[in-house]
C-alpha cells in the first residue's frame, strides 16, 4: 500500500541552495520544500512570492515536495 501524502498551499518565503526553498503554509507552519522531479525537467523557475502546492508526508512533517507552482493572479494598482 502507498504512503498517503498531505497537499498544502503555501508562499515561498525564502530561497535555499540545491532547489531548496522555506515555505509558510497557510495554516502559518514554516518547512523546507523540494522541487520535485517534473518541475525540475520542464524548468519552471520558482521564486520567492510565488504560491505554491506542497505534498508533506505523514511520517516527516518539517520537509515538503513542491508538485505545483500556482498562477499568479493579474493585479490592477
Amino acid at each position: 500500500m502507498k504512503e498517503q501524502k498531505i497537499i498544502h498551499e503555501g508562499l515561498i518565503t525564502e530561497s535555499l541552495p540545491n532547489g531548496m526553498f522555506r515555505v509558510r503554509l497557510d495554516n502559518k507552519d514554516l518547512i523546507i520544500g523540494y522541487i520535485s522531479g517534473k518541475i525540475r525537467r520542464n524548468l519552471i523557475r520558482i521564486l520567492p512570492g510565488d504560491r505554491v502546492k506542497i505534498e508533506i508526508s505523514r511520517y516527516d512533517s518539517t520537509k515538503g515536495r513542491i508538485i505545483y507552482r500556482l498562477q499568479k493572479k493579474d493585479s490592477k494598482d
